[in-house]
């Protein structure tokens, strides 16, 4: 069943009733960094594990994003502002019970590499809050992943 969720803007990143944030220092420099999240949008699926497809539509203004497990999303681009912001809201998935999703990637230097902020900002009935509260450490455990494949990624592309 596909269902479309509330149309949040960026503030609901700091608004919304479960917010998951995890951290990672990266090596590689910020704008780095910002084009693997932002410009190489279908290489996500070769360094985020639960991705298994992700594709730019509407000219960049949107994504199309398929997860491990039969997840599917259909986003909008709410920020891209190089090298320090990138996020996204959900619009329609296949998800049951959530009502809404924005996912924020900020990113400042630190030292000579990247600190890279990943905030999951969503909202549902309460059992959905309590089951996104309970999923954080396995979403910590994806993002901690994720971030080792990108800065293994990031080495050995030109």
């Amino acid at each position: 069943m596909v269902r479309r969720l509330h149309a949040e803007s960026l503030d609901f990143v700091g608004a919304a009733p479960v917010r998951l944030v995890f951290t990672r220092v990266l090596s590689a420099p910020p704008e780095r960094v910002f084009h693997a999240l932002a410009s190489d949008v279908s290489g996500w699926a070769e360094w985020f594990p639960a991705v298994t497809s992700i594709e730019p539509i509407d000219e960049g203004a949107g994504r199309d994003v398929r997860l491990s497990g039969g997840g599917r999303f259909r986003e909008t681009v709410l920020a891209a502002k190089e090298p320090e912001l990138y996020a996204y809201r959900v619009d329609v998935t296949n998800a049951p019970g959530v009502r809404a999703l924005v996912e924020e990637w900020r990113l400042a230097p630190d030292g000579a590499g990247t600190r890279v902020r990943w905030t999951f900002a969503a909202d549902g009935p309460v059992l959905v809050r309590g089951a996104l509260r309970l999923a954080g450490p396995g979403l910590g455990w994806s993002f901690r992943g994720a971030m080792t494949r990108l800065e293994q990624r990031l080495a050995t592309l030109p």
